[in-house]
């Protein structure tokens, strides 16, 4: 497994590929513990599209970083181009209504720039909690 992290002025880009097994949710939560304070929420970017295997370990990445979240009232996750899979995973667990989709790591970097400089104001002045779909 492998896991590359890109730090944004507006978010934490985290692309995996390879295997998620039980090692590698240790090994992923570690990274995003690492990268929390990187961006003002934070607002973690998952790119989960070169993963070629993972099992119920993706959930407890996910759910970690919600429930850290939740705690502190702040902070988004999206995720790009999830499967179909791992969509029907997140709805059976009721997780689906937490994250944001959205379809290319880019767009999302670019929109969220756009967004900060629409209010006029640097990111840091306002911390949010966003775990629903736009």
């Amino acid at each position: 497994m492998y896991i590359e992290t890109i730090r944004h002025l507006h978010c934490t880009v985290l692309r995996a590929g390879g295997e998620l097994d039980h090692a590698g949710r240790v090994r992923f939560s570690a990274r995003i513990n690492a990268v929390w304070d990187w961006s003002v929420g934070p607002v973690l970017v998952f790119d989960l599209a070169d993963l070629d295997f993972y099992d119920s370990s993706i959930i407890g990445v996910l759910a970690m970083a919600m429930q850290r979240m939740e705690e502190q009232e702040s902070g988004r996750i999206i995720l790009v181009r999830p499967s179909d899979h791992l969509l029907s995973v997140l709805r059976l667990t009721d997780l689906l209504c937490r994250v944001e989709l959205r379809e290319s790591v880019e767009e999302t970097v670019a929109e969220l720039m756009l967004d900060d400089s629409a209010r006029g104001s640097p990111p840091s002045s306002h911390p949010r909690f966003s775990t629903s779909r736009p």
